[in-house]
């Protein structure tokens, strides 16, 4: 089993920047990719970014390149969301998650795939 606990997150206004950590424990050795998801109210949860717990590969949702940078410290096993000029856009509960699976080159984007989870930090940004 593997069990994620986000913190971090919190109200700023538009422009701040926020560092949203990802603390895992467990079974961390099995995990393929790590992952944090958004959602805003009445929307669907979204993927923002995903990095491999091995390797340098990344991806990001077009709506937060060059604003977000997803990182881990495996040696702490936590992974990272540092969100700079924040926009109101951004609020949601962001989630962190993790799957054991294996998709190639590319990054699962459906939520299903992922098989743990986070409770769940919120971020408030005001106009």
């Amino acid at each position: 089993q593997v069990r994620l606990v986000e913190s971090g997150g919190g109200l700023v206004q538009t422009g701040d920047s926020l560092n949203l950590s990802c603390a895992i424990s467990g079974r961390t050795f099995t995990i393929a990719t790590m992952a944090w998801f958004r959602q805003a109210p009445g929307m669907e949860r979204e993927l923002v970014a995903a990095i491999r717990r091995v390797g340098s590969s990344t991806y990001y949702t077009n709506s937060v390149k060059g604003r977000f940078t997803i990182s881990r410290d495996n040696a702490k096993n936590t992974v990272y969301l540092q969100m700079n000029s924040l926009k109101p856009e951004d609020t949601g509960v962001y989630y962190c998650a993790a799957t054991t699976l294996s998709s190639g080159s590319t990054y699962f984007s459906e939520p299903v795939r992922y098989g743990y989870w986070g409770p769940g930090t919120q971020v408030t940004v005001s106009s």
